[in-house]
Protein backbone atom coordinates (compact mmCIF):
# COMPACT_ATOMS: atom_id res chain seq x y z
CA UNK A 1 0.00 0.00 0.00
CA UNK A 2 2.72 2.22 1.01
CA UNK A 3 4.45 1.62 -2.28
CA UNK A 4 1.53 2.67 -4.47
CA UNK A 5 0.92 5.67 -2.59
CA UNK A 6 5.02 6.56 -3.06
CA UNK A 7 4.22 6.28 -6.68
CA UNK A 8 1.01 8.39 -6.50
CA UNK A 9 2.61 11.33 -4.96
CA UNK A 10 5.59 11.57 -7.41
CA UNK A 11 3.10 12.17 -10.73
CA UNK A 12 0.52 14.32 -8.72
CA UNK A 13 0.33 17.78 -10.30
CA UNK A 14 -0.80 20.06 -8.24
CA UNK A 15 -2.39 22.97 -10.32
CA UNK A 16 -4.37 19.98 -11.95
CA UNK A 17 -5.82 18.71 -8.47
CA UNK A 18 -6.64 22.67 -7.10
CA UNK A 19 -8.42 23.10 -10.59
CA UNK A 20 -10.96 20.17 -10.48
CA UNK A 21 -10.70 20.93 -6.64
CA UNK A 22 -11.96 24.85 -6.89
CA UNK A 23 -13.86 24.03 -9.87
CA UNK A 24 -15.90 21.72 -8.13
CA UNK A 25 -16.13 23.50 -4.92
CA UNK A 26 -17.72 26.65 -7.10
CA UNK A 27 -19.88 24.33 -9.19
CA UNK A 28 -21.54 22.56 -6.18
CA UNK A 29 -21.94 25.85 -3.83
CA UNK A 30 -24.10 27.36 -6.80
CA UNK A 31 -26.28 24.04 -6.61
CA UNK A 32 -26.92 24.39 -3.00
CA UNK A 33 -27.60 27.89 -3.22
CA UNK A 34 -29.71 27.72 -6.30
CA UNK A 35 -31.95 24.96 -4.46
CA UNK A 36 -31.49 27.04 -0.81
CA UNK A 37 -32.51 30.22 -2.40
CA UNK A 38 -35.68 28.65 -4.19
CA UNK A 39 -36.76 27.11 -0.79
CA UNK A 40 -36.30 30.50 1.24
CA UNK A 41 -37.90 32.55 -1.21
CA UNK A 42 -40.82 30.85 -2.47
CA UNK A 43 -43.08 30.88 0.32
CA UNK A 44 -43.10 34.79 0.02
CA UNK A 45 -44.77 34.12 -3.30
CA UNK A 46 -46.65 30.90 -3.37
CA UNK A 47 -47.56 29.40 0.19
CA UNK A 48 -50.74 30.29 2.13
CA UNK A 49 -49.17 32.36 4.51
CA UNK A 50 -47.31 34.67 1.38
CA UNK A 51 -47.90 38.12 0.56
CA UNK A 52 -49.54 36.92 -2.70
CA UNK A 53 -50.67 33.80 -4.25
CA UNK A 54 -49.75 33.67 -8.05
CA UNK A 55 -51.34 31.26 -9.40
CA UNK A 56 -54.65 32.25 -8.77
CA UNK A 57 -56.49 34.13 -11.51
CA UNK A 58 -59.96 36.15 -10.65
CA UNK A 59 -62.11 36.40 -13.71
CA UNK A 60 -65.08 38.57 -14.33
CA UNK A 61 -66.74 39.76 -17.77
CA UNK A 62 -66.23 43.25 -18.67
CA UNK A 63 -69.60 45.47 -18.00
CA UNK A 64 -70.77 47.88 -20.29
CA UNK A 65 -72.67 50.81 -21.21
CA UNK A 66 -75.54 48.71 -22.32
CA UNK A 67 -75.36 46.32 -19.30
CA UNK A 68 -75.78 49.59 -16.82
CA UNK A 69 -78.96 50.41 -18.30
CA UNK A 70 -80.19 46.72 -19.01
CA UNK A 71 -79.68 45.44 -22.18
CA UNK A 72 -76.47 44.13 -22.74
CA UNK A 73 -75.32 40.78 -22.62
CA UNK A 74 -75.61 38.56 -18.82
CA UNK A 75 -72.70 39.07 -16.96
CA UNK A 76 -72.51 35.72 -15.53
CA UNK A 77 -70.87 32.31 -16.35
CA UNK A 78 -72.72 29.32 -17.62
CA UNK A 79 -71.74 25.91 -16.98
CA UNK A 80 -70.50 25.53 -20.41
CA UNK A 81 -68.26 28.46 -20.04
CA UNK A 82 -66.55 27.39 -16.83
CA UNK A 83 -66.44 23.39 -18.63
CA UNK A 84 -64.78 25.47 -21.43
CA UNK A 85 -62.09 27.30 -19.22
CA UNK A 86 -61.48 24.05 -17.08
CA UNK A 87 -60.31 22.05 -20.34
CA UNK A 88 -57.98 24.14 -21.49
CA UNK A 89 -54.31 23.33 -21.08
CA UNK A 90 -53.26 25.94 -18.34
CA UNK A 91 -56.00 25.35 -16.19
CA UNK A 92 -55.74 23.44 -13.07
CA UNK A 93 -59.05 23.87 -11.25
CA UNK A 94 -62.15 26.33 -11.89
CA UNK A 95 -64.08 27.56 -8.61
CA UNK A 96 -66.89 29.90 -8.94
CA UNK A 97 -67.91 33.14 -6.42
CA UNK A 98 -71.29 32.56 -5.08
CA UNK A 99 -72.36 35.79 -3.90
CA UNK A 100 -75.53 36.59 -1.77
CA UNK A 101 -78.66 37.35 -3.14
CA UNK A 102 -80.57 38.99 -0.12
CA UNK A 103 -79.80 42.01 2.10
CA UNK A 104 -77.48 41.71 4.52
CA UNK A 105 -76.63 44.70 7.26
CA UNK A 106 -74.09 44.52 10.05
CA UNK A 107 -73.61 46.24 13.47
CA UNK A 108 -70.22 45.15 15.29
CA UNK A 109 -69.35 46.56 18.41
CA UNK A 110 -67.47 45.14 22.48
CA UNK A 111 -69.57 44.57 25.40
CA UNK A 112 -72.31 44.63 23.34
CA UNK A 113 -72.23 48.34 21.97
CA UNK A 114 -72.67 49.07 18.82
CA UNK A 115 -70.11 50.96 17.37
CA UNK A 116 -70.45 50.73 13.30
CA UNK A 117 -73.11 49.66 11.51
CA UNK A 118 -73.32 49.20 7.10
CA UNK A 119 -74.68 47.54 4.30
CA UNK A 120 -72.59 44.76 3.30
CA UNK A 121 -72.68 42.01 1.09
CA UNK A 122 -71.33 37.96 1.41
CA UNK A 123 -69.45 35.96 -1.50
CA UNK A 124 -68.26 32.40 -0.91
CA UNK A 125 -65.75 30.14 -3.30
CA UNK A 126 -64.97 26.49 -2.71
CA UNK A 127 -62.88 25.50 1.00
CA UNK A 128 -59.86 24.78 -1.50
CA UNK A 129 -59.40 28.12 -2.79
CA UNK A 130 -59.23 29.40 1.20
CA UNK A 131 -56.15 30.95 1.86
CA UNK A 132 -56.68 30.71 5.61
CA UNK A 133 -56.82 27.97 8.46
CA UNK A 134 -59.64 25.85 8.02
CA UNK A 135 -60.23 24.56 11.28
CA UNK A 136 -63.00 27.28 12.15
CA UNK A 137 -64.13 27.45 8.17
CA UNK A 138 -67.49 25.48 8.64
CA UNK A 139 -71.13 26.47 9.32
CA UNK A 140 -74.15 24.15 9.47
CA UNK A 141 -77.79 25.22 10.13
CA UNK A 142 -78.40 26.07 14.10
CA UNK A 143 -74.89 27.45 14.88
CA UNK A 144 -74.29 30.36 16.69
CA UNK A 145 -72.38 32.14 14.29
CA UNK A 146 -71.02 32.27 11.13
CA UNK A 147 -66.97 32.61 10.24
CA UNK A 148 -66.09 35.76 8.10
CA UNK A 149 -63.09 36.15 5.74
CA UNK A 150 -61.96 39.92 5.20
CA UNK A 151 -59.25 41.25 2.97
CA UNK A 152 -56.64 43.02 4.63
CA UNK A 153 -56.95 45.74 2.09
CA UNK A 154 -60.41 46.30 4.26
CA UNK A 155 -58.46 46.82 7.41
CA UNK A 156 -56.07 48.96 5.80
CA UNK A 157 -58.71 51.09 4.28
CA UNK A 158 -60.21 51.31 8.08
CA UNK A 159 -57.04 51.87 9.64
CA UNK A 160 -55.33 54.61 7.51
CA UNK A 161 -58.62 56.19 6.52
CA UNK A 162 -61.35 56.32 7.76
CA UNK A 163 -60.48 55.50 11.33
CA UNK A 164 -58.11 58.38 10.99
CA UNK A 165 -60.27 60.91 9.55
CA UNK A 166 -63.19 59.60 12.56
CA UNK A 167 -60.58 60.35 15.09
CA UNK A 168 -61.88 56.00 15.72
CA UNK A 169 -59.12 53.66 17.20
CA UNK A 170 -56.92 51.28 14.78
CA UNK A 171 -57.53 48.19 14.88
CA UNK A 172 -55.07 44.75 14.38
CA UNK A 173 -55.44 41.64 13.45
CA UNK A 174 -56.42 40.18 16.51
CA UNK A 175 -58.95 42.59 18.08
CA UNK A 176 -61.18 42.55 15.03
CA UNK A 177 -61.45 38.96 15.75
CA UNK A 178 -62.62 39.67 19.51
CA UNK A 179 -64.96 42.27 17.55
CA UNK A 180 -68.89 41.46 17.95
CA UNK A 181 -70.57 41.55 14.81
CA UNK A 182 -74.49 40.88 14.67
CA UNK A 183 -75.55 40.07 11.20
CA UNK A 184 -78.95 40.88 9.96
CA UNK A 185 -80.34 38.91 6.83
CA UNK A 186 -83.35 39.98 5.56
CA UNK A 187 -85.41 38.22 2.42
CA UNK A 188 -88.53 36.16 1.06
CA UNK A 189 -90.53 37.93 4.04
CA UNK A 190 -87.54 37.28 7.19
CA UNK A 191 -85.85 39.72 8.69
CA UNK A 192 -83.54 37.27 11.17
CA UNK A 193 -80.13 38.06 12.76
CA UNK A 194 -76.92 35.79 13.61
CA UNK A 195 -73.67 36.78 15.24
CA UNK A 196 -70.86 36.81 12.99
CA UNK A 197 -66.93 36.33 13.93
CA UNK A 198 -63.94 37.41 11.82
CA UNK A 199 -61.53 34.19 11.66
CA UNK A 200 -58.61 35.37 9.50
CA UNK A 201 -57.79 37.87 6.72
CA UNK A 202 -57.39 36.94 2.78
CA UNK A 203 -54.41 38.34 0.74
CA UNK A 204 -56.21 36.68 -2.46
CA UNK A 205 -59.71 37.21 -2.47
CA UNK A 206 -60.79 41.15 -2.29
CA UNK A 207 -64.28 40.06 -0.92
CA UNK A 208 -65.86 39.54 2.60
CA UNK A 209 -65.76 35.24 2.40
CA UNK A 210 -68.45 33.33 4.19
CA UNK A 211 -68.77 29.53 4.23
CA UNK A 212 -69.70 27.62 1.00
CA UNK A 213 -72.38 25.75 3.45
CA UNK A 214 -73.66 28.95 4.83
CA UNK A 215 -74.08 30.81 1.26
CA UNK A 216 -76.40 28.31 -0.25
CA UNK A 217 -78.32 27.46 2.95
CA UNK A 218 -79.28 31.97 3.29
CA UNK A 219 -79.65 31.89 -0.11
CA UNK A 220 -82.17 29.17 -0.10
CA UNK A 221 -83.63 30.59 2.46
CA UNK A 222 -84.01 34.23 2.06
CA UNK A 223 -84.06 34.15 -1.80
CA UNK A 224 -84.80 31.02 -3.16
CA UNK A 225 -85.97 32.18 -6.55
CA UNK A 226 -82.64 34.04 -7.46
CA UNK A 227 -80.15 33.37 -10.22
CA UNK A 228 -77.67 31.18 -9.52
CA UNK A 229 -75.32 31.61 -12.35
CA UNK A 230 -71.59 33.26 -10.64
CA UNK A 231 -70.67 36.47 -11.61
CA UNK A 232 -67.06 35.72 -11.35
CA UNK A 233 -64.90 33.00 -11.10
CA UNK A 234 -61.39 31.73 -9.61
CA UNK A 235 -59.16 30.22 -11.84
CA UNK A 236 -55.76 28.41 -10.54
CA UNK A 237 -53.42 27.94 -13.20
CA UNK A 238 -50.31 26.10 -13.97
CA UNK A 239 -48.20 28.55 -15.72
CA UNK A 240 -49.05 31.61 -15.07
CA UNK A 241 -46.68 32.95 -17.75
CA UNK A 242 -48.14 30.81 -20.55
CA UNK A 243 -49.07 33.46 -23.50
CA UNK A 244 -52.29 31.06 -24.03
CA UNK A 245 -53.64 32.62 -20.91
CA UNK A 246 -53.92 36.40 -22.08
CA UNK A 247 -54.69 35.30 -25.40
CA UNK A 248 -58.18 32.94 -24.07
CA UNK A 249 -58.53 35.94 -21.84
CA UNK A 250 -58.39 38.48 -24.25
CA UNK A 251 -60.52 36.30 -27.09
CA UNK A 252 -63.39 35.76 -24.67
CA UNK A 253 -63.49 39.08 -23.36
CA UNK A 254 -63.10 38.57 -20.30
CA UNK A 255 -61.64 40.52 -17.42
CA UNK A 256 -58.72 39.41 -14.67
CA UNK A 257 -57.92 41.22 -11.25
CA UNK A 258 -54.95 44.01 -11.78
CA UNK A 259 -51.20 42.34 -10.67
CA UNK A 260 -52.49 38.72 -10.60
CA UNK A 261 -50.74 37.58 -13.77
CA UNK A 262 -47.91 39.93 -13.28
CA UNK A 263 -47.18 37.95 -9.79
CA UNK A 264 -47.98 34.70 -11.49
CA UNK A 265 -45.29 35.46 -13.65
CA UNK A 266 -42.78 36.60 -11.07
CA UNK A 267 -42.59 33.54 -9.18
CA UNK A 268 -42.64 31.37 -12.39
CA UNK A 269 -39.65 33.34 -13.39
CA UNK A 270 -38.10 32.46 -9.99
CA UNK A 271 -38.35 28.90 -10.63
CA UNK A 272 -36.82 29.66 -14.48
CA UNK A 273 -33.81 31.25 -12.61
CA UNK A 274 -33.37 28.87 -10.00
CA UNK A 275 -33.50 26.18 -12.39
CA UNK A 276 -31.09 27.99 -14.63
CA UNK A 277 -28.98 28.97 -11.91
CA UNK A 278 -28.82 25.04 -10.73
CA UNK A 279 -28.17 23.47 -14.31
CA UNK A 280 -25.04 25.96 -14.30
CA UNK A 281 -24.05 25.02 -11.17
CA UNK A 282 -24.12 20.96 -12.36
CA UNK A 283 -22.66 22.31 -15.77
CA UNK A 284 -19.50 23.08 -13.67
CA UNK A 285 -19.66 20.21 -11.23
CA UNK A 286 -19.80 18.42 -14.72
CA UNK A 287 -16.59 19.68 -16.36
CA UNK A 288 -14.87 19.52 -13.11
CA UNK A 289 -15.45 15.79 -12.87
CA UNK A 290 -14.17 15.34 -16.02
CA UNK A 291 -10.59 17.45 -15.29
CA UNK A 292 -10.61 15.43 -12.39
CA UNK A 293 -11.07 12.07 -14.41
CA UNK A 294 -8.39 13.74 -16.74
CA UNK A 295 -6.03 14.05 -13.61
CA UNK A 296 -6.68 10.52 -12.58
CA UNK A 297 -6.02 8.90 -16.00
CA UNK A 298 -2.52 10.91 -16.45
CA UNK A 299 -1.56 9.70 -12.95
CA UNK A 300 -2.51 6.40 -13.94
CA UNK A 301 -0.91 6.19 -17.50
CA UNK A 302 2.40 7.56 -15.88
CA UNK A 303 2.47 4.43 -13.80
CA UNK A 304 1.23 1.79 -16.21
CA UNK A 305 4.06 0.23 -15.83
CA UNK A 306 5.07 0.52 -12.27
CA UNK A 307 1.06 -1.09 -11.88
CA UNK A 308 1.61 -3.68 -13.91
CA UNK A 309 4.86 -4.42 -12.09
CA UNK A 310 2.70 -4.77 -9.13
CA UNK A 311 -0.23 -6.37 -10.44
CA UNK A 312 1.82 -9.01 -11.57
CA UNK A 313 4.17 -9.48 -8.15
CA UNK A 314 0.48 -10.02 -6.47
CA UNK A 315 -0.63 -7.03 -5.62
CA UNK A 316 -4.78 -7.31 -6.19
CA UNK A 317 -6.11 -4.43 -8.94
CA UNK A 318 -8.18 -3.45 -5.69
CA UNK A 319 -5.76 -2.81 -4.08
CA UNK A 320 -3.61 -1.30 -6.41
CA UNK A 321 -6.44 0.88 -7.61
CA UNK A 322 -7.67 1.73 -3.51
CA UNK A 323 -5.07 5.22 -2.96
CA UNK A 324 -6.43 6.38 -6.13
CA UNK A 325 -10.28 5.89 -5.05
CA UNK A 326 -9.63 6.97 -1.50
CA UNK A 327 -8.00 10.70 -2.73
CA UNK A 328 -10.65 11.34 -5.49
CA UNK A 329 -13.37 10.36 -2.92
CA UNK A 330 -11.38 12.50 -0.21
CA UNK A 331 -11.29 15.53 -2.54
CA UNK A 332 -14.95 15.27 -3.18
CA UNK A 333 -15.37 14.76 0.73
CA UNK A 334 -13.58 18.09 1.23
CA UNK A 335 -15.56 19.80 -1.55
CA UNK A 336 -19.10 18.99 0.25
CA UNK A 337 -17.81 20.21 3.35
CA UNK A 338 -16.89 23.64 2.36
CA UNK A 339 -19.95 24.04 -0.12
CA UNK A 340 -21.77 23.09 2.73
CA UNK A 341 -19.91 25.78 5.00
CA UNK A 342 -20.26 28.19 2.46
CA UNK A 343 -24.15 27.75 1.91
CA UNK A 344 -24.18 28.60 5.55
CA UNK A 345 -22.51 31.77 5.37
CA UNK A 346 -24.00 33.05 2.32
CA UNK A 347 -27.60 31.95 3.24
CA UNK A 348 -26.86 33.95 6.57
CA UNK A 349 -25.55 36.70 4.72
CA UNK A 350 -29.31 36.74 2.01
CA UNK A 351 -31.65 35.63 4.68
CA UNK A 352 -30.74 38.76 6.95
CA UNK A 353 -32.13 41.48 4.39
CA UNK A 354 -34.94 39.22 3.55
CA UNK A 355 -35.92 39.20 7.14
CA UNK A 356 -35.75 42.97 7.22
CA UNK A 357 -38.51 43.23 4.48
CA UNK A 358 -40.71 40.61 5.59
CA UNK A 359 -40.26 40.25 8.93
CA UNK A 360 -42.95 37.08 9.34
CA UNK A 361 -41.06 35.05 6.43
CA UNK A 362 -40.65 31.47 7.54
CA UNK A 363 -36.82 30.36 8.31
CA UNK A 364 -37.02 27.42 6.30
CA UNK A 365 -34.48 24.58 6.95
CA UNK A 366 -31.45 23.74 4.78
CA UNK A 367 -31.51 20.17 4.94
CA UNK A 368 -32.86 19.63 1.34
CA UNK A 369 -29.94 21.28 0.13
CA UNK A 370 -27.54 19.21 2.46
CA UNK A 371 -29.16 15.97 1.21
CA UNK A 372 -28.53 16.76 -2.49
CA UNK A 373 -25.33 17.96 -1.94
CA UNK A 374 -24.70 14.11 0.00
CA UNK A 375 -26.35 12.26 -3.32
CA UNK A 376 -24.46 14.57 -5.73
CA UNK A 377 -21.26 13.26 -3.42
CA UNK A 378 -22.25 9.71 -3.58
CA UNK A 379 -23.05 10.05 -7.18
CA UNK A 380 -19.63 11.60 -8.23
CA UNK A 381 -17.77 9.47 -5.55
CA UNK A 382 -19.33 6.26 -6.64
CA UNK A 383 -18.37 7.06 -10.80
CA UNK A 384 -14.89 7.93 -9.77
CA UNK A 385 -14.29 4.46 -7.95
CA UNK A 386 -16.08 3.06 -10.93
CA UNK A 387 -14.07 4.49 -13.51
CA UNK A 388 -10.60 3.81 -11.78
CA UNK A 389 -11.09 0.48 -11.10
CA UNK A 390 -12.15 -0.25 -14.62
CA UNK A 391 -8.80 0.96 -16.07
CA UNK A 392 -7.19 -0.59 -13.46
CA UNK A 393 -9.03 -3.94 -14.59
CA UNK A 394 -7.78 -3.08 -17.96
CA UNK A 395 -4.49 -2.57 -17.48
CA UNK A 396 -4.28 -6.12 -15.29
CA UNK A 397 -6.15 -7.89 -18.34
CA UNK A 398 -3.40 -6.55 -20.88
Amino acid sequence: MRLVWKLLRRHISLPQFAGFFFANLLGMLIVLLALQFYSDVKPIFSEEDGFIRPDYLILSKRISTLNTIGLGSVNTFSEREMKNLESQPFAKRVGAFTASHYKVSCSMGIDGVAQIGTEMFFESVPDAFVDVDLQKWHFSEGDDYVPIILPKTYLAIYNFGFAQSQNLPKLSEGVVGMVEMTISMRGNGMNEYIKGRVIGFSTRLNTILAPESFIRWSNQRYAPDAEEEPSRIILEVSNPADDAIVNYINEKGYEMEDDKLDAGRMTFFLRIVSGIVMLVGLLISALSFYILMLSIYLLVEKNTEKMRTLLLIGYSPARVALPYQLLTIGMNAAVLLLAIGGLVLVRSLYMKQLWSVFPKMYDGSILPAIVLGIVLFAVVSLVNVLIIRHRINQIWKN
